[in-house]
């Protein structure tokens, strides 16, 4: 669990200036400003730094020396938040199914929170568009400020995160029940950040949330979206790119 400080510190990182109850109208308020302020970032392991997944290793990281993450970092600290703070989390370990033609390795770390309300995917480590805020697991349609989700029941995969677009739902991921813990997650981390074949391994990405649309970093080309256009272009130096990366990002490393 966080201290009272270190929960003081974190909300200051991500621009949380209320006071936090545990209700469905801070979980959602605690996500959106978390995808806002905390970049996607897989800096350390392109550049051969080891990660550490202990939550006082990632509130340093994260929180104090204000970089960013990736799923089995940002979601593994902000579900600690959430504990600390009094909510009911669970972690799930998922498929991520988007593009996939054939079931994928569990490569994903997600949580739920259960409310009086129900029960609520929540995920902020994903660099790709994800909900903004919390998804009920239901398969009612939930219309976001920047999308429609919903969830369906597969037998195999578990509980399966869809987006619809055009009035077709496409799977992004998909969990189960069985109890996870974050000894769990070790193992695939490992392998993300160090196998020559994993995904994580063949270029640098960054991705923010902004109020005009969201930053992205491939390789080493910029993307900035705002609203329908984006501004797209390569820094020709290292210090161009670093300046970038400080702009657009928040990142200093």
């Amino acid at each position: 669990m966080l201290s009272a400080n270190e929960i003081s510190l974190y909300l200051d990182r991500i621009g949380f200036t209320e006071k936090p109850r545990a209700d469905l109208s801070t979980l959602c308020r605690l996500q959106r400003c978390h995808l806002f302020t905390v970049p996607y970032e897989t800096l350390d392991i392109m550049n051969g730094v080891a990660l550490d997944l202990s939550p006082a290793a990632l509130f340093d990281k994260i929180v104090l020396r204000r970089r960013g993450g990736y799923c089995f970092e940002l979601n593994a600290l902000f579900a600690e938040l959430l504990s600390s703070l009094g909510f009911d989390v669970r972690l799930h370990f998922a498929r991520y199914l988007r593009g996939e033609k054939d079931i994928p390795k569990r490569r994903h770390e997600v949580f739920s929170v259960q409310l009086a309300e129900g029960r609520f995917l929540c995920d902020v480590g994903v660099g790709a568009p994800i909900p903004l805020c919390p998804v009920k697991l239901s398969s009612r349609r939930q219309a976001q400020e920047r999308g429609i989700w919903c969830f369906r029941e597969d037998d195999i995969l578990g509980h399966v995160l869809c987006e619809e677009k055009d009035g077709k739902l496409s799977d992004v991921y998909a969990f189960t029940d069985e109890p996870c813990f974050p000894q769990d997650f070790l193992t695939t981390s490992y392998f993300c950040e160090t196998h020559p074949d994993s995904f994580f391994r063949q270029a640098l990405m960054v991705a923010l949330r902004t109020e005009e649309g969201r930053n992205t970093v491939s390789g080493r080309e910029f993307r900035i979206f705002r609203g329908d256009s984006a501004e797209v272009f390569t820094p020709e130096t290292e210090a161009d790119f670093r300046t970038a990366l400080k702009t657009y990002f928040g990142l200093e490393y």
